[in-house]
């Protein structure tokens, strides 16, 4: 049984409205796994198995500070039971 989790990561520097290569790079990272990644203000959430967002945050980890990021935040949240 595997725990369902959310995660919500903040790559930095950023600027609202305006996502550098860095942002694009973590989000397109997740895309490419299957995520539908829901961009706000102040992070990016993605919601999955535990197993698949530790994937993710391995990928988006790699891809963010491959393009410049100065700092990534990630918050990880138990949901329930698959």
């Amino acid at each position: 049984m595997s725990t369902i989790c959310s995660a919500e990561f903040l790559v930095e520097p950023f600027e609202e409205g305006n996502p550098g290569p860095h942002v694009v790079a973590a989000v397109e990272a997740v895309k490419a796994l299957g995520f539908e990644p829901a961009m706000g203000p102040f992070g990016t959430t993605i919601e999955g198995g535990s197993g698949e967002i530790i994937e993710a945050v391995k990928r988006l980890l790699q891809a963010a500070t491959a393009a410049g990021a100065s700092r990534v935040s990630i918050q990880l949240d138990t949901c329930g039971n698959e």
